[in-house]
C-alpha cells in the first residue's frame, strides 16, 4: 500500500484508493462549484449585454458633437496656455517672495550725462560729443573770484556835500516806502513810534492845550497840587502845530538811580562824598585794592631809601 500526506505539517498515512475517492470527490465538487458559478455568471452577462443595448440606443448625434465641441475648446485654451509661457515651470521649494528681497532694485538713479549723444534714428552720425577737458577748464575758472563791481559814487546834495544818514533815510522813505506804511509811524524825528488814529488828532490837541496852561493853573493855586515844569512849544512853532498829524504823549518813569527821587534806600547827605573818587575810594573792595598797592609801593622806597647804605656795605664784604 502505497503512502502519500495530504496536507503540510504531519501527515497521515492513508490507502491510495481512499486518496483516489477523495480526488474524484474534490473534482466532482469542483465542477459541481464551477457550474453552479458559472450559471449566475452567465445571468449576469445577460443582464449586461441587455443594458449595453439600452445605452446604446440612448446616446444620440447630439451629444457626441457637444463632446466634440469641448475637446476644441480645451484644445485651443491649452494651446493659448502654451504660447503664453515659453519658459519652462520651475519648482521651488523656498519662498519667491524672499528670494526677491535681496535682489537689487531696478532703479539705477541719477546717472551721469553719456560721454556720446546719438540721433534719432540708427543711421544718424553721433549729435554731440563730451569734452572732458573743456568741462574741467570751465569749472576750474567759474571757482575763480569774480572782482566785485565797482562801488558807486557818494550822492551829493545841491551844495556838493555827501548826504547824512537822515538824508538818506529821508531820501529811502520818500522813494521806496510807500504812503500807507509812513501814515503809521510818527518818523525819524520821533523814533518811528505808532501813528495815533486820525480821529484822536482833535483829542490829542485838547490835552496838549491844558498840558501848556498847567503853568498858569499851578500859579493859581485852584488845583492845590505841586507845581509842574514843562518845556514850553506853542503852538504856531515848528515843532507842534495844529497841521501836525502824529501827535505823543506820554509818562516820564522815573529809573531806579540812587538819587533819581526820594527813597529810603538812599544815602542822608550827611553820609554823601563830596566827589566821585571819594565815593569809589570809600567802597570796601577800592580800599582793599589801595592798601594792598601802598603796601608794595612802601616796601619797594624803603629797600632803596634811608638807612640801607650800611645793609649794603656789609654785605658786599667777605665772610673770613
Amino acid at each position: 500500500m502505497a503512502l502519500s500526506t495530504i496536507q503540510k505539517g504531519k501527515g497521515r498515512l492513508l490507502p491510495t484508493n481512499t486518496l483516489e475517492r477523495t480526488d474524484s470527490g474534490n473534482s466532482s465538487s469542483s465542477v459541481s462549484s464551477i457550474s453552479s458559478s458559472s450559471s449566475p455568471s452567465s445571468s449576469d452577462s445577460g443582464t449586461d449585454s441587455s443594458e449595453d443595448e439600452d445605452d446604446e440606443e440612448e446616446i444620440s448625434q447630439e451629444y457626441l458633437d457637444s463632446l466634440l465641441e469641448k475637446a476644441r475648446a480645451s484644445m485651443a485654451a491649452k494651446a493659448k496656455h502654451n504660447a503664453a509661457n515659453h519658459d519652462e515651470d520651475v519648482i521651488g521649494l523656498d519662498d519667491p517672495e524672499s528670494k526677491l528681497k535681496g535682489l537689487p532694485p531696478l532703479d539705477p538713479g541719477i546717472l551721469p550725462p553719456p560721454y556720446i549723444t546719438f540721433g534719432e534714428t540708427l543711421h544718424d552720425a553721433p549729435s554731440a560729443i563730451r569734452d572732458l577737458d573743456a568741462e574741467r577748464a570751465m569749472k576750474s575758472s567759474s571757482s575763480l573770484s569774480v572782482p566785485a563791481p565797482p562801488v558807486p559814487p557818494p550822492e551829493l546834495t545841491k551844495t556838493g556835500k555827501p548826504l547824512t544818514k537822515k538824508e538818506k533815510r529821508a531820501v529811502y522813505l520818500l522813494c521806496y516806502v510807500p504812503r500807507s506804511l509812513k501814515d503809521k509811524t510818527t518818523g525819524p524825528k520821533w523814533f518811528d513810534l505808532p501813528a495815533p488814529a486820525e480821529a484822536d488828532l482833535p483829542r490829542l490837541h485838547k490835552e496838549y492845550e491844558a498840558l501848556r496852561l498847567r503853568n498858569q493853573l499851578d500859579r493859581s493855586g485852584s488845583t492845590g497840587l505841586p507845581k509842574h515844569f514843562a518845556v514850553r512849544f506853542s503852538l504856531d512853532s515848528p515843532q507842534i502845530s495844529r497841521s501836525t498829524p502824529v501827535w505823543q504823549i506820554g509818562t516820564i518813569i522815573p529809573t531806579n538811580t540812587p538819587f533819581g527821587g526820594p527813597s529810603a534806600d538812599n544815602l542822608p547827605r550827611s553820609a554823601r562824598k563830596r566827589t566821585l573818587v571819594d565815593e569809589l575810594v570809600d567802597d570796601a573792595e577800592a580800599r582793599h585794592y589801595a592798601k594792598r598797592k601802598f603796601n608794595e609801593l612802601q616796601s619797594s622806597r624803603a629797600a632803596k631809601g634811608r638807612g640801607t647804605l650800611a645793609a649794603r656795605k656789609a654785605a658786599r664784604k667777605p665772610k673770613w
